[in-house]
């Protein structure tokens, strides 16, 4: 992978006056594709209707590809949950696309999981051992079966959520759908997003708050980590019983995955990334003509480095915005010509110029390696690279595809080195001190920069 990648988005709506909700889940998932591409779905049902009736599409492919016209005239719901996915565990396969939909002994159970488990063997090891039958390689087929096992023995889904959120430990914002019953989970360290809208007598939950905007919903609040939010025809219940004390949001929100327009914890992403551009220029200041970002990520940061170092912002770069996803082309040589497809130098722009040129991450450096060639070639007379994050050192375990060390430049290379390995004619990464105050004083987890890891890692 050239890029960092989300593992996905999750998407929930239950109208209680009895409403279609198909075509807001489809609009939703839409608002939400930036966070996975490689597969997404709809589960809607009936609250009214006989128990068990679920009615669920799901492929690989875009929202667009897979839930097309003939399908969505087919799906009719009052309640229903949807899902967009980038794999970091299981495979790029059909059978791995959510929700996931289990009909067992007490009706059906819809489930729709952003984030990584990383005790999941121990968790399906469990499972296994009392028959369970896996038609899936994710971990969140293991969170569904054991909320099904929990429920036989609960008086309500929302106990058997509780008792099965005890047991997983990881990263997860959770959309769960039970034939009366919207519920949502938040992990304890806050690791993924969830968040709480409401439209006229319609109550949303949704990864980013951009997905609320899209079907005309309200934002009403963050839901808070280590909370479970069931909604039912009675309006809502608040359990906090997972709630800790030590939060750890994923810092990358607020650098990279989100969308510009979306708040996360109370933090306006774009404000979050134009502070983090401010504080490159504070730490690394250059003589320079022009300041530009590489689309769509680099730009927001790159235009704060502008405003604190005076230097003109401009537009470096046209990127065609109808060629495929580089992250799919299955060699690196394709990959990197995909570049040259996906993005053109304004060479009127850039010729005789020094430039600085912003983005969000270096993982193995062969993208900017190739961005600063192509603005070279354009006439660029210096390219000082800065980077938004600091250098990646460690592996994520909690759904952010993080590659292993041996593919992380610099897990084996000095800033000096990857500065004349990639051609700039100079480099400056995000101070890891700084970023606290770019995402507005949150807690955050910076384990991919810093090794420290909020929980436990297994082995």
């Amino acid at each position: 992978m050239a890029e960092i990648k989300e593992e996905c988005g999750v998407f929930g709506i239950y109208d209680l006056d009895g409403n279609n909700i198909a075509p807001s889940v489809y609009y939703g998932l839409t608002s939400l594709q930036h966070r996975g591409q490689e597969s997404c779905g709809m589960a809607v049902s009936r609250t009214d209707g006989e128990r068990g009736n679920v009615n669920f599409h799901k492929d690989l492919g875009l929202v667009s590809e897979v839930l097309n016209k003939k399908i969505l005239e087919q799906m009719d719901g009052d309640i229903g949950i949807g899902h967009v996915r980038y794999s970091t565990t299981g495979a790029s396969i059909a059978e791995n696309a959510q929700p996931l939909v289990l009909s067992y002994i007490k009706g059906t159970l819809g489930l729709a999981h952003n984030g990584n488990l990383v005790n999941t063997e121990e968790l399906k090891w469990e499972l296994i051992q009392t028959g369970a039958i896996f038609h899936t390689t994710t971990d969140s087929e293991v969170i569904a079966f054991h909320i099904a096992r929990e429920r036989v023995h609960s008086k309500t889904v929302e106990e058997a959520v509780l008792k099965t959120a005890r047991k997983i430990k990881g990263a997860y914002g959770l959309v769960i759908m039970s034939p009366r019953k919207l519920i949502g989970v938040r992990d304890p360290y806050g690791l993924k997003p969830l968040c709480l809208g409401k439209r006229d007598n319609a109550y949303v939950l949704a990864s980013e708050s951009c997905a609320l905007t899209a079907v005309g919903a309200e934002f009403v609040r963050d839901i808070e980590p280590g909370e479970i939010i069931t909604i039912t025809k009675d309006g809502i219940k608040s359990n906090k019983e997972l709630a800790g004390s030590r939060h750890a949001h994923c810092v990358f929100e607020y650098i990279y995955f989100a969308r510009l327009d979306s708040t996360m914890d109370g933090v306006r992403v774009y404000d979050a990334r134009i502070r983090g551009g401010k504080s490159l220029a504070k730490s690394y200041p250059v003589e320079a003509d022009l300041v530009t970002g590489v689309p769509e990520s680099g730009l927001p940061a790159a235009k704060g480095y502008s405003e604190e170092s005076g230097i003109p912002f401009g537009f470096a770069f046209y990127k065609n915005s109808y060629i495929g996803r580089t992250f799919i082309k299955p060699t690196q040589k394709e990959r990197e010509s995909s570049v040259r497809l996906k993005l053109s130098v304004l060479e009127s722009v850039v010729k005789d110029k020094r430039i600085v040129l912003v983005d969000d991450s270096i993982v193995r450096g062969t993208t900017i390696a190739n961005l600063i060639h192509m603005l070279k070639e354009a006439g660029a007379k210096e390219v000082h690279v800065r980077i938004s994050s600091p250098p990646f050192l460690h592996p994520c375990y909690f759904g952010t595809d993080v590659p292993s060390n041996d593919q992380l430049i610099a897990a084996s290379h000095s800033t000096e080195e990857i500065c004349r390995m990639i051609g700039a004619d100079s480099l400056g990464y995000m101070e890891i001190d700084y970023l606290e105050g770019m995402a507005g004083g949150l807690s955050l987890c910076k384990a991919c920069f810093d090794g420290n890891y909020p929980m436990e890692i297994p082995d």
